[in-house]
């Protein structure tokens, strides 16, 4: 293992805090990394790492030394990309919503494989929160308002929203024609995975947006499980547009409250700072963009 090498397998460890993890990563066998840690904290005669039998932690010289490390591997793969024929190499881990991946990214996927023949893609999928650093994530994809979390965040644009239910909830409920006619009227409930809480619904009205809690027999912290229970009849439903669009198509889901629609929801990717450099994530981020600057969303 070269030089290089031995830094790369650093900052992964660094990142993911565990030898373990970082080999895995990078396909290593637990005890290559280990001999070959123990030889780069040798060269440089210094601890880099403090070991404990649950967590790996940098010292502070190993937080200097990765730092400088992370802007060494970064030039080293601008330099490299600039003059190789396919462009940048290496494993890309992104984080997005399954549904959203599905209809957006997978289609156009081949394109950017064959522009790229260097790069490969691990997809992680769901709602909950990520520690990129810590996960080894390079990029998430996230739709709604963002926390000041540290990360570099590129705005993709906005996901227009819908108010749905199925035939037979609006069969035995009514359809409601304003915001006035929702008391009696059920929702399923959404619980955010930031808050914890119940999310209401949202409604523009006169150019602001109206809250409005109704009651939620079930509730559910995944999107997929509240949208089926949408489907199922279980009260009104709240999602992205795209969520519903075979759903409106084949008539399992009925739009309600058109004139009144939730606002348009901020659509994000967002990135650990010492991954800005990567060439790899960058022609990924500008693919994205691309995508949902010429897709009606």
């Amino acid at each position: 293992m070269d030089r290089l090498d031995r830094m790369q397998l650093f900052t992964r460890i660094a990142e993911r805090g565990s030898f373990s993890a970082a080999a895995n990563d990078l396909g290593l066998s637990r005890s290559t990394a280990t001999a070959a840690i123990q030889s780069l904290e040798a060269d440089l005669g210094t601890r880099l790492l403090q070991r404990t039998t649950r967590h790996v932690t940098l010292t502070l010289e190993g937080e200097a030394f990765y730092m400088r490390a992370l802007s060494i591997l970064a030039e080293v793969e601008a330099a490299e990309s600039a003059f190789r024929a396919e462009g940048p190499i290496g494993l890309l881990r992104i984080d997005a919503h399954p549904h959203l991946t599905r209809t957006f990214l997978l289609p156009r996927l081949s394109a950017f494989l064959k522009r790229y023949p260097g790069l490969d893609l691990h997809f992680g999928q769901g709602d909950r929160y990520v520690d990129l650093v810590r996960e080894g994530v390079d990029c998430v994809i996230r739709a709604g308002e963002l926390e000041d979390s540290g990360l570099i965040v590129r705005r993709l644009g906005h996901l227009d929203e819908a108010t749905c239910a199925s035939p037979a909830y609006l069969a035995v409920h009514g359809v409601p024609e304003t915001p006035d006619d929702l008391p009696g009227h059920r929702a399923v409930g959404f619980v955010s995975s930031r808050t914890g809480e119940v999310m209401p619904l949202e409604l523009s009205e006169n150019g602001r947006t109206r809250f409005v809690k109704l009651d939620c027999r079930v509730t559910a912290n995944d999107s997929g499980t509240a949208l089926e229970l949408g489907r199922l009849g279980f009260g009104l439903v709240q999602a992205p547009r795209y969520h519903f669009e075979e759903d409106l198509k084949a008539g399992r889901m009925v739009e309600v409250l058109p004139a009144f629609p939730p606002p348009p929801t901020p659509l994000s990717a967002l990135y650990p700072q010492n991954r800005q450099t990567a060439p790899r994530l960058r022609v990924f981020l500008d693919w994205i963009g691309e995508i949902f600057a010429h897709t009606r969303i």
